[in-house]
């Protein structure tokens, strides 16, 4: 699926011109599945394409909210409006993010209010070089209506977030994490696997 300018940080790709596959991460930041496999690619895969596959796959992060857990849409948010401000930081922002991802589970999170996480999260940015101010200006929620009335405001980042979710629908995920190679998931990946598999599963599918 295509990727739209926008959400560009998103992507990682070492090859300056066009690559011949691309593997689709659909993950969710309060997920802890989806905290095993970010964590292994961003230390061990991204290291092996960088080595031996740069001109050959590049990695899209498909930001999945999980409605179950609430907090799944506030920390998604923030991934969004990190692509707002700097897109290059996305990913240093998502690794930073799962690092303190606990923090926003469930159970952390059910007296906290909305602004208030929105806050944690800014502070989150902040460690990897964003903003603190003009993330949390992104994110926060108006405690009074809208000049028309309106009750459901939203945030600066509540339309792109609409066009996420609506392009994961289309695609029909969800269980998190699910990978899908070249526009077709591929069920045989696990959120178990180790450096080792992904070595052994890069060098049988990219040609």
């Amino acid at each position: 699926m295509a990727l739209a300018p926008k959400f560009a940080g998103q992507r990682f790709s070492v090859a300056s011109a066009p690559v011949l596959h691309t593997l689709e991460l659909y993950l969710d930041y309060v997920c802890p599945y989806s905290l095993k496999m970010f964590n292994t690619m961003y230390t061990s895969v991204f290291p092996l394409i960088r080595e031996k596959y740069s001109s050959k796959v590049q990695v899209i992060f498909r930001q999945q909210i999980q409605p179950w857990h609430p907090s799944s849409t506030l920390v998604h948010e923030a991934g969004v409006a990190v692509l707002k401000l700097q897109p290059a930081k996305f990913w240093d922002f998502s690794k930073a993010l799962f690092d303190d991802s606990k923090s926003f589970y469930d159970v952390n999170v059910v007296h906290e209010t909305r602004n208030k996480t929105y806050e944690r999260l800014a502070k989150i940015g902040a460690k990897v070089g964003i903003d603190e101010q003009e993330l949390f200006k992104l994110l926060r929620i108006d405690d009074k209506p809208a000049s028309d009335g309106s009750l459901n405001t939203g945030n600066a980042v509540t339309n792109d977030l609409k066009v996420l979710v609506k392009m994961n629908r289309m695609q029909g995920v969800h269980v998190t994490p699910t990978v899908v190679f070249d526009g077709v998931i591929d069920n045989s990946i696990s959120s178990s696997f180790t450096p080792d598999q992904w070595a052994e599963w890069l060098e049988k599918n990219v040609a």
